[in-house]
């Protein structure tokens, strides 16, 4: 009797704690503080990859924010979802600063004179038939995908439960959010492991697509925060970021991009060369032009984790 009531406690209670091995406990107090103690702050990799938005980390990656992280991905302590969707929470509304929303209702004047090109009519194709994004809402968490082998042989999806743990916080703090899973791997791709940060952007270039449908879905929030728990190099984070902006884009034709592009390369000289530049840059300068807040300023990434010298790095 007094075995199988252990064993039952076993699937309640962790038998140790997920940082630090302390029996007993889900996360001891120790390695919660060390997860969730500190502000979470803006990380950067350096290099820096073209495209990544704005990340903010809740902790380094180090010692027991390290074996938590691993704990939950790896050896399946479900349990610490709770506790790293807290840390991610405080990672989410720390970049929501960093969002910038256009007109809830119809287009400015001065977005429409911008985009008429003085006072003349609309250039066909542009702003029409399109509402602007709404920016209204609940705050729409977009966790990067797992592939499905990696889902299969773990037996869960790390990044998509503790997003929804980190929605279910935001809400009781006030927050509304919600999680949209729409992110899809097109086709497959290497191991990462022992890719140095270009390689990794080259093996990811255009991996990610949103769901169909998922772009309308992300369109009606206005506000999208990339969630993983985990970013190193960001090579990840910028090719979700490329797939998110590309699909809302489709859907908000207010600017004819590729005139914007041509007429930015002829003004600065400088001309686009990288793939993974090319469609996120062509489309967020767009709407710069247009005097509009484009789909980038909507767009921040939130992660549990990051390495310790991203926090370093301060370029703000």
């Amino acid at each position: 009797m007094r075995g199988w009531w252990q064993d039952l406690t076993d699937l309640v209670l962790p038998a140790e704690c997920g940082g630090c091995g302390r029996p007993r406990t889900v996360l001891c107090p120790e390695c919660r503080a060390a997860l969730s103690g500190a502000a979470p702050r803006r990380v950067r990799p350096d290099p820096e990859p073209p495209g990544l938005p704005v990340v903010h980390a809740a902790a380094p990656y180090e010692d027991e924010v390290r074996a938590t992280l691993l704990a939950h991905k790896e050896r399946g302590a479900l349990t610490l979802a709770g506790p790293l969707g807290t840390a991610l929470a405080g990672a989410v509304r720390a970049g929501l600063g960093h969002l910038r929303l256009p007109a809830p209702e119809g287009l400015s004047t001065a977005w429409d004179g911008r985009l008429r090109g003085g006072n003349g009519p609309l250039r066909p194709g542009v702003g029409q038939g399109r509402a602007p994004l709404s920016g209204t809402g609940p705050l729409l968490l977009v966790p990067l995908p797992s592939s499905r082998r990696a889902v299969r042989a773990r037996g869960h999806d790390p990044a998509r439960r503790i997003a929804l743990a980190a929605a279910g916080e935001l809400r009781r703090t006030g927050t509304p959010a919600r999680v949209l899973a729409v992110l899809r791997q097109r086709r497959a791709v290497a191991d990462q492991a022992g890719l140095n940060s270009r390689q990794r952007l080259d093996n990811l270039a255009g991996a990610l697509e949103v769901a169909a449908g998922g772009a309308r879905l992300l369109a009606s929030g206005g506000r999208v925060v990339l969630v993983d728990d985990l970013m190193t190099t960001g090579a990840s984070m910028t090719e979700a970021a490329r797939a998110v902006r590309a699909a809302v884009a489709e859907i908000h034709p207010y600017v004819d991009v590729d005139a914007c592009v041509a007429e930015a390369g002829e003004a600065t000289g400088e001309r686009m060369t990288e793939a993974t530049t090319v469609d996120t840059d062509r489309t967020q300068g767009a709407w710069e032009m247009a005097g509009m807040s484009g789909v980038g300023d909507m767009i921040c990434a939130a992660v549990v984790a990051a390495p310790s010298d991203s926090f370093e790095i301060n370029r703000n």
